[in-house]
């Protein structure tokens, strides 16, 4: 495969993984950890190719993109004693900061959030699956940065 092809290749990989992952998480409001960890691992994967080696800015998107979201998932439950952001979207978070590296993170979430609750109000839902919204917004970041 020629490597001006691989833009598309892994936009299409991508878009698949965030359909699956969004069905999924509308229809039982979890999302699975098997799609989850190919999610991370395909997207050091393909960052290693884009940067000929470990892009660092990856590997801490991982790290701090779970982190961020376990911890505020943790304190909402500690706070109102109901889970409020599970750990899929915390690992769903984990594979965009693969993917895009941890500086995108902040805007992809800023997205994700205002459209989940513009969402939210207009249709009056007091619960929602929020992993499309992340991968609605996770792949409109990817496609603006890889200039597809």
């Amino acid at each position: 495969m020629p490597y001006e092809s691989l833009p598309i290749t892994v936009t299409i990989w991508l878009a698949m993984m965030l359909l699956w992952i969004s069905v999924w998480d509308i229809n039982h409001m979890r999302i699975p950890n098997i799609a989850n960890g190919l999610l991370v691992i395909s997207g050091l994967i393909v960052s290693a190719i884009y940067a000929s080696g470990w892009p660092v800015q990856h590997l801490f998107g991982v790290v701090s993109g779970y982190l961020v979201f376990a911890v505020v998932g943790e304190i909402y439950f500690r706070w109102t004693g109901t889970d409020g952001l599970g750990l899929g979207d915390a690992k769903l978070l984990a594979g965009a900061g693969a993917w895009l590296g941890w500086a995108a993170l902040p805007g992809l979430v800023a997205l994700a959030a205002v459209s989940a609750l513009c969402y939210a109000l207009i249709l009056k839902r007091q619960k929602l699956a929020f992993g499309p919204w992340l991968s609605a917004s996770f792949l409109l970041n990817w496609v603006h940065q890889a200039h597809i």
